[in-house]
């Protein structure tokens, strides 16, 4: 079931204007284009490195799964985003933007060609 995305827009109101995309069995939240986080079976997971890791760990929290035919299948990169998120749009506004900051350190960077010298 996909999210209701007027709800995935107030939710992330203090953080900023997001898009919310149809993705396989959920979907994609987008900030300046770039995925910060997923929602699955009603649940957000946020954008994640190993700078923020600890912070979901000792939140109790641990990283989106799915099953597959051979077991399950874990992503490292997006965590489950603390419920008390929810109710404190400021504090989820912080969470959100260091998930984009990761986005943007991960983001491929496209080189503009070089010009040959004349």
């Amino acid at each position: 079931m996909a999210p209701d995305t007027d709800y995935i827009g107030d939710l992330f109101a203090a953080f900023g204007k997001v898009t919310v995309r149809r993705m396989f069995g959920g979907s994609g939240i987008f900030a300046d284009g770039l995925m910060i986080a997923l929602v699955a079976d009603g649940l957000v997971y946020l954008k994640v490195d190993e700078s923020l890791t600890a912070e979901f760990e000792r939140e109790g929290l641990g990283p989106f799964s799915y099953a597959t035919k051979n077991g399950r299948h874990t992503i490292q990169s997006y965590w489950r985003m603390p419920e008390r998120l929810y109710d404190d749009p400021d504090e989820l506004a912080r969470w959100a933007k260091r998930s984009l900051e990761v986005a943007r350190r991960r983001a491929p960077r496209h080189r503009r060609p070089e010009r040959p010298s004349r």
